[in-house]
C-alpha cells in the first residue's frame, strides 16, 4: 500500500532533531525535577491539538480555565489549533505534548523513525466515519462502498480510508476516490456518495442542515483504533516523567469536568477558545455529548481510569495498524507506563 503524509509531514526527522536535541536539553532533564517536598515548576506548556478550537478539546479547555495545568505546575499554557504536522511539532521541540491518532502516530514513527510515543488516550474509539445522504449514497455496511464515489481528504485520510477497505476485503479498484478538503458540502451538493468525516464534527454539521444522513463509522466495521492520544518525545518521557504524570493528571481532571457538565465544556469553545470561529452552541452541546457518552467514557475506563488502554483495545489497535500496512509492535507505539505510575499513586482519579 503506498503511503503518503498530511502536507508538511515530508520533513525528515534527522534533520528536525538535531535542532530539537537543544530545545528540549533546554526545556528538561532530570535536574529539573522538582526535590521531595518542593513545588514543582516545569516551565511553559504547549499542547498542539489536532483540530480547530471546537469542543473536540473540551477537556482542554477546562484544565486550563479552571488552573489544572497551573496547579500542575505548568507556568503557562499554550494551546495551539490544528490540523498540523504533530508528529513533527512535538519531535522538534516546538510543541511539548500533541493530540493525534494511533494510525498517523504509528506511520510516522515506523516511516521516519520519529522518537515518539502515545502516553495516553482521550478517545477509546476513534470518530471517523463514512458519512452519506440517506436519499443518495446511503452506505450503511461495507459492501455498500462498492461502486460509490467518496470524498476522502489527501495525507493520513486516505490511508485510513483504504485501510477501511482493506479491513473489509474491498479492492481500491471498486471505489472511486474523490479528493476532497474537510469542508462537506461536496457531500451536501450530491458530488460525492460518501465522504470521510468525524462522528463529532461534520455528521453533525450535515445533520444539522436537516439533511438526513447514514454513518459507517470505522471503529464498527474493521478498523478499530485510539484518537486524540497523546504523544510525547522518548526523551520527555525518560528525563521528565513527573512532569507528563503532571499533564496527564491535569488533563484526565479536565476531561472529567468537561464530560459532567457537557455545557460548559461547549461554552468554553464558543465564547472562549473557539470565539473567533463564530461556532453553534447547540452543535458543540452536541460534540461534546457524543464524545463523552460514545468515545471517551467506556466500562474499561470506569474499571481503569480515562486515557487508558486495556490490552485488549492495544491488540486491536495493532491490528488495526497492520491493516494500513504499517509493521510494528506496540512498544514502538505506545508507553503507558507513566499513566500506570499516575494511577498507583493517585487511584482516586478513576473516580
Amino acid at each position: 500500500m503506498k503511503k503518503t503524509f498530511r502536507p508538511g509531514r515530508t520533513v525528515r526527522f534527522a534533520a528536525v532533531l538535531s535542532a530539537a536535541a537543544l530545545t528540549l536539553a533546554a526545556c528538561g532533564s532530570e535536574a529539573d525535577e522538582p526535590a521531595s517536598g518542593e513545588e514543582s515548576d516545569f516551565g511553559p506548556l504547549t499542547v498542539q491539538l489536532s483540530w480547530i478550537k471546537n469542543a473536540e478539546f473540551a477537556g482542554e479547555f477546562m484544565a486550563d480555565s479552571k488552573g489544572y495545568f497551573a496547579d500542575a505546575g505548568f507556568s503557562s499554557v499554550k494551546l495551539n489549533a490544528g490540523p498540523g504536522a504533530t508528529e513533527n511539532l512535538v519531535a522538534s521541540g516546538k510543541a511539548t505534548f500533541g493530540l493525534t491518532n494511533a494510525v498517523t502516530a504509528a506511520q510516522v514513527i515506523a516511516e521516519e523513525d520519529a522518537p515518539l510515543k502515545i502516553v495516553g488516550t482521550t478517545y477509546q474509539k476513534n470518530p471517523f466515519t463514512i458519512l452519506s445522504r440517506k436519499d443518495t449514497g446511503d452506505i450503511a455496511t461495507p459492501a455498500d462502498l462498492v461502486g460509490k464515489k467518496i470524498g476522502v481528504q489527501a495525507g493520513g485520510n486516505e490511508i485510513l480510508f483504504k485501510a477501511l477497505l482493506a479491513a473489509n476485503d474491498i479492492d481500491e479498484k471498486d471505489v472511486t476516490i474523490v479528493p476532497v478538503e474537510y469542508d462537506p458540502a461536496p457531500l451536501v451538493n450530491k458530488e460525492v456518495d460518501g465522504f470521510v468525516a468525524y462522528l463529532t464534527n461534520e455528521a453533525i454539521l450535515v445533520a444539522s442542515q436537516g439533511i438526513e444522513t447514514t454513518n459507517l463509522p470505522f471503529a464498527d466495521n474493521g478498523l478499530p483504533f485510539v484518537a486524540e492520544s497523546i504523544i510525547a518525545t522518548d526523551q520527555t518521557i525518560q528525563e521528565q516523567p513527573e512532569m507528563v504524570k503532571a499533564f496527564l493528571e491535569a488533563e484526565i481532571k479536565g476531561w472529567k469536568d468537561a464530560c459532567a457538565d457537557i455545557e460548559e465544556g461547549a461554552r468554553l469553545a464558543v465564547e472562549e477558545y473557539g470565539k473567533d470561529l463564530k461556532l453553534e452552541m447547540d452543535k458543540e452541546i452536541e460534540q461534546n455529548t457524543v464524545q463523552c457518552e460514545s468515545l471517551i467514557n467506556t466500562e474499561e475506563t470506569a474499571a481503569n481510569g480515562l486515557f487508558t488502554i486495556s490490552d485488549a483495545l492495544l491488540d486491536e489497535n495493532l491490528t488495526s495498524l497492520g491493516r494500513a500496512g504499517i509493521d510494528v509492535e506496540a512498544a514502538d507505539v505506545f508507553d503507558l507506563s507513566l499513566l500506570d505510575e499516575l494511577y498507583e499513586e493517585k487511584p482516586d482519579l478513576k473516580g
